[in-house]
């Protein structure tokens, strides 16, 4: 397969309907008003939110990124950590070098915000991202699975 042409660049207003696609791919199991929510309010803080997207022209997004600045990063050394929020690559176009090019983009981002270290997280069992953040040089810092219990 040819490799795909491409452009990493930050979000438009143009782009809003198909990073809305993109996050509804990534993240399946919110509800469409969850998803519009979170777009408002990251759109909205703009100073310490990034949103990345891998263009391949004609309208179509292949991918997305989405960073942040926090205060707070479990095992980080510094209170103001850039963090991976959330990054996504069409299934059919992954190992391409777009995920890497969006993820170095938010890492210089968050290197002209100030930061010294950048964050990420994937789910226990969820091996191709902890793979893909292993492959841009992340190193696992610990493990943590949530419990509740329903007291009602």
């Amino acid at each position: 397969m040819a490799e795909p042409n491409y452009a990493v660049r930050p979000l438009r207003e143009s782009d809003l309907n198909e990073w809305f696609r993109l996050r509804k791919l990534l993240w399946d199991e919110n509800e469409d008003e969850d998803h519009k929510a979170e777009m408002l309010d990251i759109l909205g803080h703009a100073d310490s939110q990034l949103v990345l997207v891998a263009d391949s022209g004609n309208g179509r997004l292949i991918g997305f990124l989405e960073a942040s600045i926090r205060p707070f990063v479990e095992d980080c050394v510094s209170d103001h950590v850039g963090y991976l929020e959330g990054w996504y690559v069409e299934p059919d176009l992954r190992r391409n070098g777009i995920g890497s090019e969006l993820v170095r983009f938010a890492e210089r981002w968050a290197k002209q915000k100030g930061c010294i270290e950048m964050a990420s997280d994937a789910e226990v069992g969820n091996d191709s991202s902890l793979a893909a953040h292993t492959r841009l040089g992340y190193e696992e810092t610990s493990r943590l699975i949530h419990l509740r219990k329903d007291l009602g």
